[in-house]
């Protein structure tokens, strides 16, 4: 599991993934959002504007990434 740090307190799921460089824009983080090709904790997540803080687990492409605060 990688472990990708985030400067602030929360961040939204579309940020993350475009922060965590496994999409480059915002609408390439919504298309694999909308296709559910994303989990969070496990879930299949479809809302692009989910908050995550420290401690949760984002799933993409069969990898996972735990995020960290800085």
């Amino acid at each position: 599991m990688e472990e990708v740090k985030i400067k602030t307190e929360t961040i939204d799921l579309g940020q993350f993934l475009k922060w965590a460089n496994l999409v480059s824009t915002g609408g390439a983080a919504k298309a694999v959002i909308k296709q559910e090709e994303v989990k969070v904790n496990g879930t299949v997540e479809t809302q692009r504007a989910k908050t995550l803080t420290p401690g949760d687990i984002v799933e993409f492409n069969g990898q996972e990434y735990q995020v960290v605060a800085s």
